[in-house]
């Protein structure tokens, strides 16, 4: 198993965001978290990633217990996160904000990094032909492929994904679902949250169903697209591809 939460709760001040959540990713899967707004979705992505801290339960990755590990040696263990609302340096190039992906990387010099740029590249070719231009110049699309690239740079074992799709034309959705299989194929066990709920099902091997800080449906994707409350709750009543 690389990552399972066993028991999770997590509290911002007296307000428990986590009421004992329990999951696990195996590698090379693709599972999505879905739920509503404030069903503690992106908590539990920052508690995997070390930006919440956990009140009680177990953060485990690769058989070792996280849970209060800091979050830059989470990085140097191989998880990596795209946040929430892109984060990118608005202020940097394209190239800069995606050789601040590799930071972490011990040793690592431009050498280094070739091979990672050229995947990055071939992934998103809208970034090669924005080399040059700063962060904050490019479209929301293009700033989500950034964000996207950038983790993609640190060669994690378990990328994170918080809403890829937040804020982006349908057209751009489907384009990002696509390259987010793509990255798996590739390799890449992927962890996304989503209120997309249609493409995180199509697009995922398992799902989890977050409500009020807890999980309260668990299932193979395809089970999930067909069953009758999912399909009420978050694809309005149809079937998403």
């Amino acid at each position: 198993m690389l990552l399972e939460l066993d028991d999770v709760r997590v509290h911002y001040g007296k307000v428990e965001a986590l009421k004992g959540v329990s999951l696990t990713v195996e590698e090379g899967e693709i599972v999505s978290l879905i739920g509503a707004n404030g069903a503690g979705k992106s908590t539990t992505l920052k508690t995997i990633s070390g930006l919440r801290k956990v009140s009680s339960g177990h953060v485990r990755f690769a058989g070792e217990d996280i849970g209060h590990m800091p979050g830059h040696r989470r990085v140097e263990r191989g998880i990596c996160q795209a946040p929430e609302g892109r984060g990118i340096f608005p202020g940097m190039s394209v190239v800069e904000n995606l050789e601040m992906g590799a930071y972490a990387r011990r040793g690592s010099v431009r050498g280094d990094t070739e091979d990672d740029f050229d995947r990055v590249f071939q992934l998103f070719p809208a970034l090669a032909d924005r080399k040059s231009q700063t962060g904050g110049t490019l479209s929301g699309g293009e700033q989500q492929m950034l964000a996207i690239g950038r983790a993609l740079m640190a060669r994690p074992r378990l990328l994170l994904l918080d809403e890829p799709s937040m804020g982006l034309a349908p057209k751009l959705v489907s384009q990002i679902f696509e390259i987010i299989t793509e990255i798996n194929g590739q390799g890449t066990t992927i962890l996304v949250v989503e209120q997309n709920a249609a493409q995180a099902l199509a697009r995922a091997h398992r799902a989890y169903v977050l409500e009020t800080g807890r999980i309260v449906k668990s299932a193979p994707a395809r089970s999930l697209l067909e069953d009758d409350d999912v399909r009420a709750a978050y694809l309005g009543g149809r079937i998403g591809t």
